[in-house]
């Protein structure tokens, strides 16, 4: 026998579901190549918009990558080979990225064979990509007042710094986000206030909507 018929399962219904399932797989692969057809090779009007092609691209690498990490659980060997190519096709991170380096120690610092002290040789070191979700916060500005004892009619205050929407909750950088995420990366304001509601931050879309009229004037 084969080394692939040596990973396959023997229970009947695990073999089935997997059949099945590598089927819809194939038929979905075979749906988009026509429809990545269709917009190389069809008529205009026939053809799809870029973003549908990218989003077709998009669903063919998941696809694939999701099958290689089948066959890396079953084949341990071939995973050790694929990762070797990832290492090596990656890239490097941009320099100007912080780094938060951690060091992964031994706990004996002994010979395990003499139990001599152990001297260093040398390290091991490797890069990945961290990201730190977008973090909201609270500017909270305080403004004391003052008042004289003597004459006890004086009352001094620093002026409330100006604010982009007039009595509105949004600093200018919140602002600017909401105007770069709708224009920019295309998110709508009703998707923006999904994400921040799990922040937990009620935010109608209308309330947004408001902010993005008043920054568009302003801008103009």
């Amino acid at each position: 026998m084969t080394a692939a018929a040596d990973t396959l399962p023997n229970d009947p219904a695990t073999l089935k579901a997997m059949l099945l399932a590598e089927r819809a797989r194939a038929e979905r692969l075979e749906q988009i190549i026509k429809e990545l057809q269709r917009h190389r090779f069809g008529r205009r009007a026939e053809t799809l918009p870029e973003d549908q092609l990218l989003l077709g691209l998009e669903e063919v690498e998941q696809v694939a990558a999701s099958g290689e990490a089948e066959q890396d659980a079953s084949a341990p060997t071939e995973r050790a080979a694929r990762a070797a190519r990832r290492r090596t096709n990656r890239g490097s991170l941009p320099s100007h990225l912080p780094r938060i380096e951690m060091v992964i120690d031994i706990d004996d610092h002994a010979c395990p064979c003499c139990r001599s002290a152990l001297h260093r040789i040398g390290e091991d070191v490797s890069e990945r990509l961290d990201v730190v979700p977008a973090q909201f916060r609270v500017l909270v500005v305080r403004r004391p007042k003052y008042a004289c004892r003597a004459c006890e009619s004086a009352v001094v205050q620093a002026e409330a710094p100006a604010r982009l929407i007039e009595g509105g909750l949004p600093t200018e950088a919140t602002v600017a986000h909401v105007l770069v995420a709708k224009y920019a990366d295309h998110l709508p304001l009703y998707r923006q206030a999904q994400i921040y509601a799990r922040q937990g931050i009620t935010l109608d879309r209308s309330t947004l909507a408001d902010w993005v009229g008043r920054a568009a004037f302003l801008l103009r």
